[in-house]
C-alpha cells in the first residue's frame, strides 16, 4: 500500500505547536481556503487569521488558530510559519465574544480616531477564533 504522508511542521515565534507526518492539511490563506495533500505542487503564500486543520498518519484530526503567516509547501514538506497560534482546546470563548463585540464597537463608533484597518483586523482575528472553536465543538460530536 502506498505511502501518501508527507511532513508538516507549525511553528509560532513562541514554540513549535506540531512536527511530523500528516496526510492532509487545510489552511485560511490569503485567496481563501487551501486544501493540502500528498504530492500538492510547491507553493509560499500569506495566510491570514483562521485555521490550520490536518490528520495525522494516525488518523487524529487536530485544529489550530492561527492569527496569520506564511505557509511553504515543497516537496513532501508543509511548513506553517505562524505569528501567532494557539491550539483550538486553548483558545477562550469568552475573551474571543468580548473581542469580537468591541472590535464591532469600534467599527460602528463615531470616534475620529478609530484606526478602521485595525479594528478590522481585530475583528477578523476574533471571528477565525470563534470559527475554530465552533469547528473543535463539531468534531467533538
Amino acid at each position: 500500500m502506498a505511502d501518501y504522508s508527507f511532513h508538516l511542521d507549525i511553528v509560532s515565534a513562541e514554540e513549535r505547536l506540531y512536527s511530523g507526518s500528516v496526510t492532509a492539511v487545510t489552511v485560511s490563506g490569503s485567496e481563501g481556503e487551501l486544501g493540502i495533500r500528498y504530492g500538492h505542487a510547491p507553493l509560499l503564500t500569506s495566510i491570514r487569521p483562521g485555521l490550520v486543520q490536518y490528520l495525522t498518519k494516525a488518523g487524529k484530526q487536530e485544529v489550530l488558530y492561527v492569527s496569520g503567516g506564511m505557509l511553504e509547501v515543497l516537496g513532501s514538506s508543509v511548513m506553517v510559519l505562524a505569528d501567532t497560534a494557539i491550539r483550538a482546546e486553548d483558545l477562550d470563548k469568552a475573551k474571543a465574544e468580548e473581542a469580537k463585540r468591541a472590535a464591532e464597537a469600534k467599527l460602528h463608533g463615531s470616534s475620529h480616531d478609530t484606526d478602521y484597518a485595525e479594528a478590522a483586523a481585530e475583528l477578523a482575528r476574533a471571528m477565525a477564533k470563534l470559527r475554530v472553536l465552533q469547528l473543535l465543538k463539531q468534531n467533538v460530536r
